[in-house]
């Protein structure tokens, strides 16, 4: 688990071996499954609550949502479950950088989760969720403008399918409202803003997630209590008795959703890059879309239908873009040899080295040489010779 004072000693030990060990592995797969599960549901608790029970009051339960993080966050703490030291007197101990920092977090946490909450009252559940897609494009983006992260190049490539997907789930919206599609857009942007705000407090203030998310739920709420208070129609809200007593069992599984989902997000945040978070999230688009079709009966063009493919594509390049670029590196190098293997085929049989083939050179020379006097000694004794007979014949 992760401490408020720093990095673990897994991702201590992840950083100095470059492998994750299994128990942060474990944590990190458990975060996952819980980010979808909840990432799944609680969209279609959220959207059963509106449409089914006609509940027209979404500032309102976003607030409960807010409130469910404070209190289950400082039970938490009190219970020291993550070996937080100093509980809440932590907070004293944040610099004036890092509580800002903090309410800025605060107010864009609120803002999207409202927004959200406000634009499915008037878009389908399958539309929300293919808008939700494109929120790693404002994240990729954020993170290289402001914070000068640099990125693999089949990264920003996964970014257009993911891109063109929305455009196309947009444009075969059988049920398309302004309205909606306004509010929905401004929850994606802002959770892009929000997974980046995440990242640097967690990974750069280093605040543990439970504390972290008890702290901004506080200012949350009451942002959101007075906006839901101030903007939302209370004069036909109807007393607690008169709706239906699943109606408050739905909205507590709302609220316990959300908790364990921001949970969640803040660990695997923590564990991974705010980048992974929303593409690993597009894997509960299917989930959702498949909950839409079936608790709603929405209808999905063949548009539609092309774009939820396109996102799906994009997201799997952009999660095995490690493994794709070592798959083309592997290539190139195989293709390398081949070719160098194919000039030696050209250039005939093997050729002797340039030092080899000096010493060739020497030995045939010395050979030449030694043939040279060989042949100079016995010409000198054949002319011997014929002198020799010259003489006897004069003397006769």
């Amino acid at each position: 688990m992760i401490s408020t004072d720093g990095l673990s000693k897994c991702e201590a030990t992840w950083r100095e071996t470059g492998k994750r060990p299994q128990a942060e592995m474990l944590h990190l797969l458990s975060a996952v499954i819980v980010w979808l599960v909840t990432g799944t549901t609680i969209s279609s608790l959220n959207k059963w609550i509106f449409a089914v029970y006609n509940f027209r009051y979404p500032l309102l339960l976003s607030a409960l949502h807010m409130l469910t993080a404070i209190v289950v966050d400082y039970g938490l703490i009190k219970l020291r479950m993550l070996q937080h030291k100093g509980g809440v007197d932590k907070q004293k101990d944040l610099t004036t950088s890092a509580k800002c920092k903090v309410f800025l977090l605060s107010l864009t946490f609120c803002a999207s989760i409202a927004f959200g909450n406000v634009g499915l009252n008037y878009v389908q559940l399958s539309f929300a969720q293919m808008i939700y897609t494109t929120t790693p494009i404002f994240t990729l983006a954020i993170s290289t403008l402001i914070l000068g992260k640099q990125h693999h190049i089949l990264k920003y490539t996964a970014m257009m399918p993911i891109c063109l997907g929305a455009s196309f789930s947009i444009m075969g919206e059988v049920q398309y409202d302004q309205t909606g599609c306004f509010f929905v857009f401004a929850a994606t942007m802002l959770r892009g803003v929000k997974t980046i705000q995440q990242s640097m407090l967690l990974q750069e203030e280093k605040i543990n997630s439970v504390f972290l998310l008890y702290l901004m739920s506080i200012p949350s709420f009451c942002i959101l209590a007075v906006a839901a208070l101030a903007l939302e129609n209370w004069a036909v809200l109807e007393s607690p008795m008169h709706y239906d007593h699943n109606l408050w069992l739905f909205i507590l599984l709302s609220c316990l959703g959300s908790v364990m989902y921001n949970l969640a997000s803040c660990c695997v945040i923590t564990l991974t890059s705010a980048v992974t978070l929303h593409i690993l999230g597009n894997l509960s688009v299917v989930g959702n879309l498949l909950l839409s079709q079936l608790l709603f009966g929405n209808e999905m063009s063949a548009l539609s239908c092309a774009g939820v493919a396109l996102t799906l594509s994009g997201m799997l390049i952009y999660q095995n873009s490690e493994f794709i670029s070592d798959y083309l590196d592997a290539r190139r190098a195989k293709a390398r040899e081949l070719s160098r293997g194919r000039e030696e085929d050209i250039a005939g049989p093997f050729q002797p080295a340039p030092q080899d083939q000096q010493e060739r050179v020497d030995a045939d020379g010395k050979r030449e040489d030694q043939d040279g006097l060989r042949e100079k000694r016995e010409s000198g004794r054949r002319e011997e010779r014929e002198r020799e007979k010259k003489r006897e014949r004069r003397e006769r």
